[in-house]
C-alpha cells in the first residue's frame, strides 16, 4: 500500500483548487508547499488518522 495520498485543497490566497501528494507515513507533519496556480506560500498541516487517512488543515502564510 502506497504512502502517499492525494489531497484537493483550496489555495487560502487564490481559491483555485489543486491536488496535493500527502506523504501518510508522517504521523503529523507541517511544511510549506506553494500553490501550482498562483505560487504563494501554503501553509500545510496534516495529521494522520488510526485508518491511515490523512486530515489536512491549509492555510495562507499570515495565519501560522
Amino acid at each position: 500500500m502506497s504512502s502517499l495520498f492525494e489531497k484537493d485543497i483550496h489555495c487560502p490566497y487564490c481559491g483555485e483548487w489543486i491536488s496535493a501528494l500527502i506523504d501518510c507515513s508522517v504521523d503529523e507533519q507541517e511544511y510549506i508547499e506553494d500553490c501550482h496556480v498562483c505560487c504563494r506560500p501554503i501553509n500545510f498541516k496534516v495529521h494522520t488518522t488510526s485508518d491511515g487517512d490523512p486530515l489536512v488543515t491549509v492555510s495562507d502564510e499570515n495565519d501560522v
